[in-house]
Order: structure tokens, then C-alpha cells, then sequence
């Protein structure tokens, strides 16, 4: 497995993990974990014997956002090029082909808080404190963070997010639909370990169908459209051998 600097990469049986490990700056992201960030997760989407893919944080911290002081000083043309490769970044996870789990071990804030909204299923540890602060520098999320949380939440908890820039924790992220699961602090390992097991119970060529027909893209178009889009993708899996199979078992165990 390839070595980096700044993240922790690790296959175990089909299953990727992803950890940030800048724990000292509590995991926030400068250009060089960008760059490694972006390289394996084309690696994990490249990898056709994956069928799950986790990302956590190692420290207290899931990922505290950009590093400010890189952030600070960058050139126009470094900046364009970081929130370019932010853009990359988010959209590979959100039209990879298998379920990416967000772990949030600890703080997920500005651009840590997006890399969640762009997974497909979110735990949180009961410590851990989730936002989008940027109004507090006078900026905006620039990673699909107002976009993105609108699937999630509706426009009024999507404004107070945005325009308070406060922290949340996991308990209220629970309630408004963002996090799926919240667990003890000491816990985050097993309830990874059993979101996982039942990701790779379900066929992956549902999950798959599934992420496509829920990707933006498609919930932006007509709903004649999706609708009909949603019909092709039933009939192409009906007659796959996985789902022939499948029915035919459930038919006879319940005959």
C-alpha cells in the first residue's frame, strides 16, 4: 500500500479506510493532504474488489477544516487551484460506485463538515461538533457545503447553519438528518465494523443503482425523467443472475 504523509491509507479484505493523520493541527487540510486525499480515494474508486469505503480521522479531530494559515497566504492562483481540486475531491467520493461511510470521530468543520455531507452515511461519536464557520472570516463554504446540505436538511436549518456558522453536535445533527448514527466515543470502532457488515450484506449492484439515481444530478432533472430512469434500473437488475438468484431463494424459503 502507498505511503503518505499526511493520511493513513489501509485495505482490509474489501473494505478501504481513509484516515486523515494530521492530528496535531487536528486534521486540517493544506495542499499536500488535498493531494493525498485526492490520490487515494482514485485508488479506492479504481479498486473493483472494494465494496465499502470509510473515512475517519485519527486525534480528536474527523477534519477542522482548511489550514487557515496555508489558506491565508495563498496566491489567486494557489486558491483557485485548491478549491478546484476541493471540487475533485467531493465529487469523487459522491459518484463512486461503492458507499463511502463518514466516521466522525471528533470535530468535522468547513471543508471536514462537507467531506461528510458528500458521503453516502454518516456516524458520529457523541462528542463530536459539526459546522460551517466560514461566515466568521467573512467567506462562504466553498466546498459544496451549501448545496450539498440541502438534500439533507431543509432551507431554514440550512440558513441557520450558514449564517450562525456555529458548531453542532451530534445529537442535533441526528435529529435535523444529517448524521445516521451516533454511538459512544469509545464505540466508533464496532459501529463501524457493523455499518459496514451490513453495507456488504446488500448486492452491490443495488448500492450502485441506488447512488445513481440519488446523485444531484438526477434529482435535479424532471420527474418524468427519474422516474423513468428508475424503471431502467429495475429492469436491468431484475434480470441479473445476483437478482434471479435472490428471488428465487426468497420464493422458496417462503413457499
Amino acid at each position: 500500500m502507498k505511503h503518505y504523509e499526511t493520511i493513513e491509507l489501509k485495505v482490509q479484505d474489501d473494505v478501504a479506510i481513509l484516515t486523515f493523520n494530521r492530528p496535531e493541527f487536528l486534521n486540517a487540510m493544506n495542499r499536500q493532504m488535498m493531494n493525498e486525499i485526492i490520490d487515494s480515494l482514485e485508488m479506492i474508486i479504481n479498486d473493483s474488489s472494494l465494496r465499502v469505503a470509510v473515512i475517519t480521522g485519527n486525534g480528536r479531530s474527523f477534519m477542522a477544516g482548511a489550514d487557515i494559515k496555508e489558506y491565508a497566504i495563498q496566491t489567486p492562483e494557489q486558491f483557485k487551484d485548491f478549491q478546484q481540486k476541493g471540487t475533485k475531491l467531493y465529487q469523487i467520493i459522491e459518484n463512486a460506485d461503492i458507499p463511502f461511510i463518514a466516521a466522525v470521530n471528533g470535530f468535522a468543520l468547513g471543508g471536514g463538515f462537507e467531506i461528510s455531507l458528500a458521503c453516502d452515511f454518516i456516524i458520529a461519536v457523541d462528542s463530536a461538533k459539526m459546522g460551517l464557520p466560514e461566515v466568521h472570516l467573512g467567506l462562504i463554504p466553498g466546498g459544496g457545503g451549501t448545496q450539498r446540505l440541502l438534500y439533507k436538511i431543509g432551507m431554514n436549518r440550512v440558513k441557520e447553519m450558514l449564517m450562525m456558522g456555529q458548531s453542532y453536535s451530534a445529537k442535533q445533527m441526528l435529529e435535523w438528518g444529517v448524521v445516521n448514527v451516533i454511538c459512544p466515543d469509545d464505540d466508533l470502532e464496532t459501529t463501524i465494523n457493523v455499518t459496514v457488515d451490513k453495507f456488504k450484506r446488500r448486492p452491490s449492484q443495488s448500492l450502485r443503482a441506488i447512488k445513481k439515481l440519488l446523485h444531484p444530478d438526477v434529482i435535479e432533472s424532471p420527474f418524468r425523467d427519474r422516474i423513468a430512469k428508475e424503471g431502467d434500473e429495475v429492469f436491468d437488475l431484475f434480470y441479473t443472475p445476483i437478482a434471479q438468484n435472490l428471488i428465487k431463494q426468497f420464493t422458496k424459503k417462503n413457499q
